[in-house]
């Protein structure tokens, strides 16, 4: 928000310069982006008077123009299209210095003589650029100094707001904030109730109370909407970053930055029987004041009559009922709105206006009757008309309420590390503007209906020390028992689980939580995705259901980048609705694509496949010693290629998903290799089988190697469970050393190569107990799978 110096300094007469003003302000949390003059440096300027033009006898587009200072006349040649005799206009005199160091010199142009310059706000450093000259006023009093008339001395402050102080959004809010700051008085304008003239009311209908608690209508008759803005209050609006529109406009606008209190002006004779304040109709149509055509979606607020939408409620007019030149009668609205019903409504059209962005962080609701008198008093002293009463409609149950806080002399020291005197916080929050009343434990406090921010203890606190100053809190180190946390060695610590994949190569991704609707369909097509109500953009609008979208994202990316070759995993929440509501779990994601092993002349170019990132999620497995207990077996995954991809399984529960991602999936998602993937729930794999000890075996170890034939579709895993079974308590090693499939054997069959090793913990196994084993082996494994002993 940018506003006038001088104008605050109307309200509030701080004994500090510009600088120290902007630094005490940003000390107090309200940060001053920067400062500007209002103008640019000139000097010698004063008001002109043109009293005879002609035209300049050998060119088309200049004019000889007599200008008059008061004292003398001038001859100056001017260029501008809308110079005329009897208009003021400032004039730069022989001598004078415009912005940029542009002096002032006698001048002849086309042969005709010249003695000075008449100037635009463009050359004055008042606009970027202009269409003219200047125009004041008649009543500029003809000679005196423009920067004195305009009160150009003056400085704009561009102040940047955090959200929770909407009250800061006016002169009278930031008028308290520096009046507090350095002890002095605010000096309120005064605003008498403007008496009612005539008896004309309009009826007021608030269907929709919950959203608009409180809403203020007033007639006003007979307006002059062609009078011109004062030169004061057109400076002001500019000085604040408005720019001056009508009259009425203006006063409007000019209320807003004052007081902080969003208005609008309807044309009455746009009404058709009465105001009434609900939300909108299905695919109801406005046209707003910026010509916008648009379909009111069903939690959006509006300003009705008997027939049609008037406004969006708290963001912006419609056209059809605004103030025109044909305007006589006007309502002026004046309304308190709940922030939430107000949020996201003008982000929704593409729009930003004044008055959404302070209804969106809350406005004073006991501010509307005293800005509708405010803004009565200037319309009809600029405009003249005729005021009706007041008409007002509000809802007690539906109002903010205000809240005492209790507030504990001993958290005060305990949060800001000094003891506060007790008259000294009471000082402060009365200047604020607080109810201070006594309670046992220190003070029950009550925030004004502006200080919409305090609500809680902490508020308080935080008042205090910006008040007192942070640069004043002592500083030292905070003292506290620090005991070391408990790290259990039955839990794999997040730690050592990152560890273990960075040394295999991969790298810890860290992705949004909002993904793209369309990549998250692609990868999870039977979850539907909670979607955002107010997402950053559209695509980040859905919450992930899994990893892989974020992983994908940042893989294509890179791939797309000249880095063929990604190895990534992240540790993240996935959000997955349910029947009980919305599950958050922890997940652990991988991702490879490209070559198995970074380029080198020492190993063979070889793409990555299912197997690496099966042994890089096992060496994770690894830390945990649950090797015995996660399995993989056949399984389908919409995403994943069928015919390569596996479910995990922890003592029969599904527990994640891996493989490589669909062909189709791998083309929408921008990849021309293979992308292998893999999901896993994180608190299913952090389970440690804590190592314990047991004697080693003194006597020899008795292996036997056995070459098995079974049908294709027969696993692994089945065989190994099948030898467990069977082989014995001794039994300690067992692993497959070769898979053998082609000549020699059946087209429908394969060969396992098995090593199996016994030993007994106290004695030397024979080659009876071990022959005896072997044959239970082959015995339970032909019943079971079907398996033959090859040759």
């Amino acid at each position: 928000m940018k506003f006038s110096e001088q104008w605050l300094r109307e309200w509030v007469q701080p004994n500090v310069n510009t600088q120290e003003l902007a630094d005490q302000l940003t000390m107090a949390g309200l940060e001053i982006d920067g400062t500007e003059a209002v103008a640019g440096e000139f000097s010698g300027v004063v008001v002109g008077l043109v009293t005879a033009r002609e035209q300049h006898p050998d060119a088309d587009k200049l004019s000889v123009c007599q200008v008059t200072d008061g004292t003398e006349t001038f001859q100056i040649v001017c260029g501008a299209a809308n110079v005329r005799e009897g208009l003021k206009v400032p004039m730069a005199k022989i001598g004078a210095v415009l912005p940029g160091d542009f002096k002032i010199k006698k001048a002849k142009l086309r042969g005709v003589e010249s003695f000075g310059m008449l100037c635009a706000e463009a050359e004055l450093g008042l606009a970027e650029s202009s269409d003219g000259l200047m125009e004041l006023p008649e009543s500029a009093p003809v000679g005196e100094d423009i920067r004195t008339y305009l009160n150009l001395n003056d400085a704009i402050i561009d102040v940047d707001l955090t959200p929770n102080r909407g009250d800061c959004l006016s002169i009278a809010g930031l008028a308290r904030e520096v009046g507090v700051l350095n002890k002095c008085a605010v000096t309120v304008p005064a605003i008498p109730s403007v008496a009612a003239e005539v008896d004309d009311v309009i009826t007021i209908d608030v269907q929709a109370s919950a959203a608009c608690p409180r809403y203020l209508g007033r007639i006003i008759k007979g307006i002059n909407v062609a009078a011109p803005t004062p030169l004061w209050m057109v400076e002001k609006l500019r000085r604040g970053g408005v720019r001056s529109i009508d009259a009425v406009v203006d006063i409007t606008n000019y209320v807003l930055l004052e007081l902080g209190q969003p208005m609008h002006a309807f044309d009455l004779a746009h009404i058709q029987g009465g105001i009434c304040v609900r939300m909108s109709q299905p695919e109801e149509q406005l046209t707003l004041l910026d010509g916008q055509e648009i379909t009111l979606n069903p939690d959006v607020l509006v300003i009705a009559d008997q027939q049609k939408a008037l406004a969006m409620a708290g963001v912006m007019g419609g056209e059809g009922s605004g103030v025109n030149s044909n305007t006589q009668d006007v309502l002026l609205e004046a309304a308190f709105f709940q922030p939430l019903a107000i949020a996201g409504r003008a982000r929704a059209y593409g729009l930003h206006t004044d008055s959404s962005h302070r209804f969106e962080r809350g406005v004073d609701f006991n501010m509307p009757r005293m800005a509708m008198e405010r803004a009565t008093a200037l319309l009809l002293s600029i405009c003249g008309g005729q005021p009706g009463p007041i008409v007002e409609q509000s809802s007690a149950d539906a109002l903010p309420t205000l809240t005492s806080i209790v507030l504990r002399k001993a958290r005060i020291e305990q949060v800001l590390g000094l003891p506060m005197v007790e008259t000294e916080v009471e000082d402060i929050l009365t200047r604020l503007g607080l109810t201070v009343g006594a309670h046992e434990q220190g003070w029950l406090v009550t925030p004004p209906s502006y200080r919409f921010d305090i609500a809680i203890e902490a508020d308080l606190i935080e008042e205090l020390a910006r008040i007192y100053g942070y640069n004043r809190l002592p500083v030292r180190t905070p003292a506290a028992a620090t005991p070391l946390a408990k790290r259990p060695e039955s839990t794999l610590s997040m730690q050592d689980l990152r560890r273990a994949l960075i040394a295999r190569g991969l790298n810890e991704a860290i992705t949004y939580s909002f993904v793209e609707p369309q990549a998250q369909k692609r990868l999870d097509p039977e979850v539907d995705a909670l979607a955002l109500l107010n997402p950053i953009s559209a695509d980040m609008s859905v919450m992930r259901t899994n990893l892989w979208a974020g992983l994908a994202s940042a893989a294509a990316y890179n791939v797309k980048r000249q880095q063929p070759r990604v190895r990534l995993f992240e540790t993240g929440l996935r959000f997955v609705p349910s029947a009980s509501g919305l599950q958050q779990i922890p997940t652990l994601a991988m991702l490879i694509t490209g070559a198995r092993l970074p380029q080198s002349w020492s190993a063979e170019p070889a793409a990555c496949d299912f197997y690496d990132l099966k042994g890089d999620f096992e060496s994770v497995l690894v830390r945990t010693g649950m090797q015995a207990e996660i399995t993989f077996s056949r399984g389908s995954h919409p995403a994943l290629h069928p015919g390569q991809s596996a479910q995990i399984e922890k003592n029969g529960a599904i527990i994640g998903h891996m493989g490589a991602l669909h062909p189709s999936v791998q083309k929408s998602l921008g990849f021309k290799q293979a992308v292998f993937v893999l999901q896993v729930d994180l608190d299913a794999i952090r389970d440690v089988n804590v190592p314990s000890f047991a004697d080693l075996s003194k006597y020899p170890e008795m292996r036997r190697d056995l070459a098995l034939l079974v049908a294709h579709d027969v696993s692994v895993d089945q065989v190994f469970t099948g030898i467990k079974e069977a082989a014995g308590d001794h039994l300690c090693k067992l692993n497959l050393f070769d898979v053998y499939v082609g000549k020699g054997i059946d087209s429908d069959r394969k060969s396992l190569a098995l090593g199996l090793t016994w030993q007994h913990p106290s004695r030397t196994l024979t080659d009876e107990e071990v022959n005896s084993s072997v044959a239970a082996v082959l015995s339970h494994l032909e019943k079971q799978v079907g398996a033959t002993l090859r040759g």
